[in-house]
């Protein structure tokens, strides 16, 4: 496994991170999972407050808890349950933020949060008023570091202007390079490092039927995914190789994987093994559909 610093601070992530959203209900099963990831080199781990109404944030806790200090956990806020569990409601107001990691920490056995992101935004909201409470916590220690979760390149500037993140978790593959156009020159130029999610778009690139995305027909999913498949050998499969796609942009820092079972945890190593891909594998791969842009949110 390699490691990268994640963009201007001292948080060193495995280049393949383990995204926790697709776990079970089972915790010991989880915890075996988490544990034969971390034995094979995986050191950061990313949940919400959001997923499974803060479960998944248990379950991570209880499986990291002994091992706290060998790992490096992300978890995500802004999004606030209805009382009635029926859905959620927007909120990155600085006193929800400062109660809700409260809750987190409680929720993930652990007095503090390595990396605390928010978990979307919006221009319409308090942005100062939030930055302040990212910066609250990490003065009381409660975080170390901060990001934002968010693919709107708007939000996204405004953030790298105002406010001290180290990172921002968006989706990027060869099915979505927006983020190329729109946001990565800006980051790479902050050292604010990437948290890629999405690499393997939905399966598309890999083994799923081709079907429409984003703005691609069926035809040009079709292309990408052959165009994955002619470059991949049997020491790079097609999922290694989109991944390791990802990885070659110089401002990701992870490529976080959602990870449910062994065999999915064991693709995901074999990405960190896979040969790298050269510059003319990368150039066969840009060239063969049209790189897109955020219509939206610009």
């Amino acid at each position: 496994m390699q490691y990268r610093l994640l963009g201007k601070s001292d948080l060193s992530v495995s280049e393949i991170g383990f995204g926790c959203m697709s776990l079970g209900k089972d915790d010991a099963d989880n915890a075996r999972l988490i544990h034969h990831a971390l034995d094979q080199g995986i050191n950061f781990f990313d949940t919400a407050d959001l997923y499974e109404h803060g479960q998944n944030e248990i379950t991570v806790g209880k499986a990291l808890q002994a091992k706290r200090s060998a790992v490096i956990i992300a978890s995500k806020v802004g999004n606030q349950w209805k009382e009635d569990g029926s859905g959620w409601n927007w909120n990155p107001g600085k006193e929800y933020i400062i109660a809700a990691v409260e809750a987190s920490l409680k929720r993930l056995q652990t007095d503090y949060i390595d990396l605390y992101q928010l978990h979307g935004g919006t221009l319409e909201d308090p942005i100062d008023d939030t930055i302040a409470a990212f910066e609250t916590l990490q003065q009381q220690g409660k975080i170390r570091y901060y990001g934002i979760s968010s693919i709107r390149p708007n939000v996204i500037r405004e953030y790298v202007k105002r406010s001290h993140i180290v990172s921002v978790m968006m989706q990027y593959s060869l099915l979505d390079r927006r983020p190329e156009e729109s946001s990565f020159p800006l980051l790479l130029e902050n050292n604010i490092g990437v948290l890629a999610r999405g690499s393997v778009a939905k399966g598309l690139l890999v083994d799923k039927p081709a079907a429409p995305y984003l703005n691609y027909t069926e035809t040009a999913v079709a292309a990408a995914a052959a165009a994955i498949k002619k470059i991949s050998t049997p020491a790079r499969d097609a999922a290694q190789t989109a991944l390791r796609f990802v990885l070659q942009q110089p401002v990701v820092s992870s490529a976080t994987v959602g990870i449910r079972t062994a065999a999915q945890l064991e693709d995901a190593l074999r990405a960190a093994q896979a040969p790298v891909l050269q510059q003319e594998e990368i150039a066969a791969l840009q060239q063969v559909v049209p790189i897109n842009r955020y219509d939206q949110h610009r």
